[in-house]
């Protein structure tokens, strides 16, 4: 696995290549599913509308524009899928039991809503542990133990340092080589 300093989005933005295309569809197909099940859509509509969000952020990511805030890809992201999710209701292949399927489609747009704070959260959490299963076997296990412990866990450093029997800068340089490379790898994703 190749692990790159350039961000996967400025890589779309700049020079995309399948392997950069691969990697945005392994990671965000399944929160998108995840996400279009809370609408009780039937298996098919989920990947249909999946593959429908995906395709607007292949024909889109050129147009997409970080800004200062945080987080502006993942709001980018939603408001992508929520505009997916208007059209196939309007195009009336799915038709919601509750009509207030629209409220839910404005609190999602509305980037100051519970809703979309929950998804921002979701959002995350989700990319971030993708991410970390991605670069775990980048690092030798005792380096992954000491960084799970102290970063994951909130066990002290000096605790982990025993229980390792490294030193306590060890530890330290452990966790800080783990969070450069989720940091570098999440770049664009999750802006902390």
């Amino acid at each position: 696995m190749s692990i790159t300093s350039i961000s996967l989005l400025e890589c779309l933005r700049q020079s995309p290549s399948e392997s950069a295309w691969q990697r945005l569809v392994e990671l965000y197909t399944p929160l998108i599913q995840i996400w279009l099940r809370r609408y009780s859509l039937r298996n098919q509509d989920i990947e249909d509308l999946s593959q429908e969000v995906l395709a607007v952020v292949v024909r889109r990511v050129a147009d997409f524009k970080r800004n200062a805030q945080a987080g502006s890809f993942r709001r980018w992201l939603r408001t992508i899928t929520v505009n997916c999710l208007r059209d196939f209701w309007r195009a009336q292949r799915y038709r919601p039991r509750d009509v207030g399927f629209d409220r839910v489609l404005d609190e999602l747009a509305d980037t100051d809503s519970p809703l979309s704070k929950l998804w921002d959260k979701e959002h995350d959490e989700y990319v971030t542990r993708r991410l970390l299963a991605r670069i775990q076997p980048c690092f030798q296990p005792k380096t992954w133990q000491a960084f799970q412990r102290v970063a994951l866990e909130g066990v002290a450093v000096d605790q982990v340092a025993a229980e390792l029997g490294l030193s306590i800068n060890a530890v330290f340089i452990a966790k800080s080589r783990v969070v450069h490379m989720l940091r570098r790898e999440s770049q664009g994703l999750i802006d902390c």
